[in-house]
């Protein structure tokens, strides 16, 4: 009889030793430092962009924080680290683009959900963000991909209206977050930036 074949490896190992599961991800198995590393080293726009550097899921998840703490103020430390947790699923998945999510569907998100929750479990906050913190992410994450479009990724001012919609004025301090950084520094930042909100 032949022996029946073995199930596809279906987990990660990490460079902290961590072996995370996709299927089933547990919180015990997620490691800020393994976040802040893989964040740092995803490229969005598939990397067609500016500069010496990829801009960096990390860094794009910090400029989302900035938008969303001048738009609102009011967000508590949870749910401020809410925002910068919001792609955290990529460390493991990658940045899918939106071209690419439109290609094959919905496939990717209930992994990206499990994963999700198993991070936002792992510092403390509810499996899934309240109805009202999800609408300001996409609000914020959209202006975000607003700027980078424009100034990283080659978009006209016109392409980027109709694809990302009219952005809300920001403080000029939001512009140092858009020369992208060395994969280092980007996850240093992002690090601290997580390990700041989540001791509070």
């Amino acid at each position: 009889m032949a022996p029946s074949p073995k199930a596809p490896r279906a987990w990660q190992r990490m460079l902290s030793g961590r072996r995370l599961d996709l299927l089933n991800p547990s919180p015990l198995d997620v490691e800020l430092e393994d976040i802040a590393h893989g964040l740092a080293r995803v490229a969005r726009w598939n990397g067609q962009t500016v500069g010496e550097h990829i801009y960096s899921v990390a860094q794009h998840s910090l400029l989302v924080a900035a938008v969303a703490a001048h738009l609102k103020p009011d967000l508590d430390k949870q749910e401020r680290l809410g925002v910068l947790l919001h792609d955290a699923p990529e460390y493991v998945i990658g940045d899918i683009i939106s071209p690419f999510k439109a290609v094959i569907g919905d496939a990717y998100k209930d992994v990206e959900a499990r994963l999700l929750g198993a991070i936002r479990l792992r510092f403390g906050l509810a499996p899934r963000p309240a109805a009202a913190l999800q609408r300001c992410i996409k609000r914020c994450d959209r202006i975000a991909a607003f700027l980078e479009a424009t100034r990283l990724a080659g978009f006209s001012r016109e392409e980027a209206l109709r694809v990302f919609g009219r952005p809300e004025p920001l403080p000029g301090a939001v512009d140092a977050l858009l020369a992208p950084w060395p994969a280092a520094q980007a996850s240093a930042r992002y690090r601290e930036a997580v390990t700041a909100l989540a001791a509070a």
